[in-house]
């Protein structure tokens, strides 16, 4: 699809009063007129395929016409998934027990798929010595519609239980994730996961980038959700930059534990990268995936792989401060 023909596709499906919200909050942080703001917002989905959350999550109101074409907007990162993945493939991944099932050799966790054939028997077997447990629709992202159960909730016994689940849209239920005690220093109330996407270029494979997902109080770490986000270094494992959310507020210490972000050693993390590389090989067709990486005593696991990564946090304004953006990361493995 060409720039020209994704600018009215967006134009037409545009929430034109989120839009105008959106430019009376930019306009008090960048001083710039409304109207100003509107045109440069219709030139950066002209040029550079950006709908209006990206303008505001880059903050591309600051940028030079250099710079905004080094930030990975919404048309470019549609075109980056659509070119490298084969659609026929993404079930694998966007299905989540399905996903469980086939990179199972990193997914020690016990699990059940929730449906009208869920045996009682082997619900009751998944409760019987857990405390708690996550349930989550089969597919969904952003965190959307997971929750969290404890013994409360099956004391009725299985039957009960199954019933709460499917009413709940539960697709799967899971062993609960006990991440590493370092990592729980960041937030204890949400496993912190890293988000590592590889991809299988034509110039080279290996990891394009890295993220931290923190959690801000709440059970989930996604930044739809409340939660932050700071850049790995790939070599080091290290936190890079500072923490920021999806309304732009930097964090330099964790507001609730008060640890430290930039310079954060994060375990395991040359084992976590070989974990993502070998799993990246396991279906060819999928050549750009985002691996949501947890981290425990024992070494990483994998959450879940997403067959269309999200490309808000890699464009946070706040992990690029001079205004460089991660485009040229991905020309090191394709062309654009």
């Amino acid at each position: 699809m060409s720039r020209l023909q994704y600018f009215w596709n967006r134009l037409f499906k545009m929430d034109w009063k989120a839009m105008w919200k959106t430019t009376g909050v930019l306009k008090k942080r960048s001083g710039k007129s409304r109207i100003w703001l509107l045109c440069d917002m219709l030139k950066c989905a002209v040029k550079y395929n950006a709908g209006y959350m990206d303008y505001k999550i880059a903050q591309m109101y600051k940028l030079t016409d250099e710079q905004r074409r080094t930030v990975i907007t919404r048309g470019i990162s549609n075109d980056i998934v659509r070119r490298m993945n084969d659609k026929a493939y993404w079930h694998l991944f966007d299905d989540k027990a399905t996903f469980n099932e086939l990179f199972q050799q990193w997914i020690p966790r016990k699990w059940l798929r929730i449906n009208d054939e869920t045996d009682p028997e082997a619900l009751f077997a998944l409760c019987r010595n857990e405390k708690q447990l996550i349930g989550k629709p089969l597919e969904g992202s952003s965190g959307q519609g997971i929750q969290k159960y404890t013994e409360e909730d099956w004391k009725e016994g299985p039957e009960a239980f199954l019933k709460r689940l499917k009413a709940d849209q539960i697709g799967i239920l899971e062993e609960m994730v006990v991440q590493h005690p370092k990592m729980a220093s960041l937030c204890p109330t949400s496993v912190n996961t890293c988000r590592i996407a590889t991809l299988l270029g034509d110039k080279q494979q290996g990891i394009v980038y890295a993220f931290l997902r923190i959690g801000n109080g709440k059970v989930m770490d996604n930044v739809d959700c409340g939660g932050m986000a700071a850049r790995i270094d790939l070599e080091s494992g290290k936190l890079l930059t500072v923490g920021a959310d999806k309304q732009g507020n930097t964090f330099i210490k964790h507001p609730i534990t008060n640890t430290s972000l930039i310079g954060f050693q994060i375990p395991f993390w040359e084992e976590a990268k070989a974990m993502c590389m070998e799993a990246a090989q396991m279906v060819p067709q999928m050549r750009f995936v985002a691996w949501d990486v947890a981290i425990t005593e024992k070494g990483p696991t994998f959450i879940e792989g997403n067959s269309f990564p999200s490309h808000a946090i890699p464009q946070f304004a706040a992990h690029y401060p001079n205004g460089i953006g991660i485009l040229p990361e991905f020309e090191k493995f394709i062309d654009l």
